[in-house]
């Protein structure tokens, strides 16, 4: 068995951070209602911290059960006259939204590291080109419904209401807005209340662009604002990303409704390795997989699987890499590592972790320093785990990877789909024919073949099982917004 690589020492580059000048906070902002900022109607207010430094960025308002339902029938009035409009008009808003985030995407990824705690070279080469991508390629389908496949003359259904996780805001808030307006929906979002910043920003987009008043409502607050939304009884469509829990308590609060509904929710994707791949690339890949956005990805390549005979091989290269990866300033252009997204993430990925020892996996931790201040984990791997370790079923959400063997691309497979999830999958080998093989016999929505978390906003992407229902992307991504 080759032995543990030393640890050695990142590269010494000096710091390069990105300038905060180019974003202006304001101390406080309130709720996006009909086309303008309001304060919530209880008066209620929270503040969004830095996970970096804990430092406050702002105030933001809460909203309630009267905010929602004010910014509901705001969308309904809306309705009317947007999904009446031609579909090369709204196209023209789509293509406008795409080219002021294209303006100010240097303004908008340091606001979104700054409230994330992700490295400004994810939100900058990463999120913000794919933001613009998403309105651009729907801009594009606005005017061509009749021929997406879904019948002469589809119809949009009415009011979505749309709630987005903490991990990817502003992409998130793109793959929901960007398809609703094309196929002449309007919208109240609801952003997590620990990154409602980039939403607000793209409040303020949307008035840039001449968005129609109502077309979009923002509302920042807590679950009791996200559960309001999808229970009110004039939203016709509800998108929800997040965990699993709250889908299925979504699932349930929709049941009996006629509320059409898209869950993207919760996975533990397996990478599998085989003996054939190239080691140097697949480390990357292995990387990519679990430690972009400190694993905080719903498709993350949590579960590594490597065949047998190339354990130790794999292995010492990884750690090697791993050694290389500098953990700190998410503003730092040369970061890889930035901070977990709060106190309660950090928590549970703790807890997790120690669970993981307790059970008897071998953990591996990346020799780094954690700042003081601020919620930072550092990248972790565990060794010697089992299908039954809890570390290699659960979602842990965060930069820990759990390795496992194996001898057979049969047990690949199958040890692939012993999860409650289906979300995601990525295959390393340089045989096409065994790409196709594993492939169709994976129950993963995306599989990614000698790459991982590559995204475009052309292909579709959802799960299996646990991991929800229905598609966002692509030509696929349209329907969900369709009476079809």
């Amino acid at each position: 068995m080759a032995s543990t690589p030393a640890p050695a020492s990142a590269f010494d580059y000096a710091p390069a951070p990105e300038s905060r000048s180019v974003v202006d906070i304001a101390p406080s902002y309130g709720l996006f209602i009909d086309g303008e900022f309001t304060e919530a109607a209880g008066g209620k207010v929270f503040k969004t911290v830095s996970p970096s430094t804990e430092e406050v960025l702002s105030e933001v308002a809460r909203a309630g059960a009267e905010d929602v339902d004010r910014a509901v029938k705001a969308a309904r009035k809306a309705f009317e006259k947007w999904s009446a409009l031609p579909g090369s008009e709204r196209a023209k808003y789509l293509f406008r939204i795409a080219r002021i985030i294209q303006e100010r995407s240097r303004e908008l990824a340091v606001l979104e590291t700054l409230d994330n705690g992700k490295p400004i070279r994810e939100t900058r080469d990463a999120d913000l080109p794919l933001v613009a991508a998403h309105f651009f390629y729907y801009a594009g389908w606005a005017d061509k419904l009749d021929h997406a496949g879904y019948g002469a003359n589809p119809r949009p259904l009415g009011v979505a209401g749309q709630v987005i996780p903490w991990n990817f805001p502003l992409l998130m808030l793109a793959w929901k807005i960007a398809p609703a307006l094309a196929t002449g929906n309007t919208v109240v979002l609801k952003p997590a209340e620990t990154t409602p910043l980039s939403a607000l920003f793209f409040a303020d987009v949307c008035r840039q662009a001449g968005l129609p008043r109502g077309v979009v409502n923002i509302l920042t607050g807590y679950g009791d604002a996200g559960s309001a939304l999808v229970g009110h009884p004039d939203v016709d469509k509800v998108a929800f990303t997040g965990s699993t829990a709250v889908g299925k308590a979504i699932a349930r609060q929709i049941a009996g409704t006629d509320k059409r509904a898209t869950l993207e929710l919760g996975g533990k994707g397996a990478n599998i390795v085989f003996d054939d791949a190239p080691v140097d690339q697949a480390v990357e890949g292995i990387v990519t997989g679990i430690f972009f956005n400190q694993g905080q990805v719903c498709c993350a390549g949590s579960r590594l699987l490597v065949q047998e005979s190339v354990h130790d091989e794999v292995l010492h290269a990884l750690k090697r890499r791993l050694t290389t990866l500098r953990l700190g300033d998410p503003l730092d252009k040369n970061t890889d590592i930035g901070a977990i997204n709060s106190a309660e993430q950090l928590a549970r990925i703790t807890a997790l972790t120690e669970t993981g020892e307790a059970e008897g996996a071998e953990r591996w931790t990346a020799p780094c320093e954690l700042p003081s201040t601020g919620y930072w984990f550092a990248p972790t791997l565990f060794t010697g785990v089992t299908q039954a370790h809890t570390v290699a079923r659960d979602e842990i959400f965060g930069p820990v990877l759990s390795v496992l063997t194996f001898r057979t691309p049969d047990e690949a497979v199958a040890k692939a789909n012993n999860s409650q999830y289906g979300l995601s999958a990525g295959i390393w080998t340089e045989k096409g024919s065994r790409i196709l093989a594993v492939a169709n016999k994976l129950r993963a929505g995306v599989v990614w073949a000698n790459t991982f978390n590559k995204f475009d906003p052309t292909s579709p992407f959802g799960g299996y099982k646990e991991s929800g229902y229905g598609r966002e992307g692509g030509r696929h991504g349209l329907e969900a917004y369709l009476d079809v």
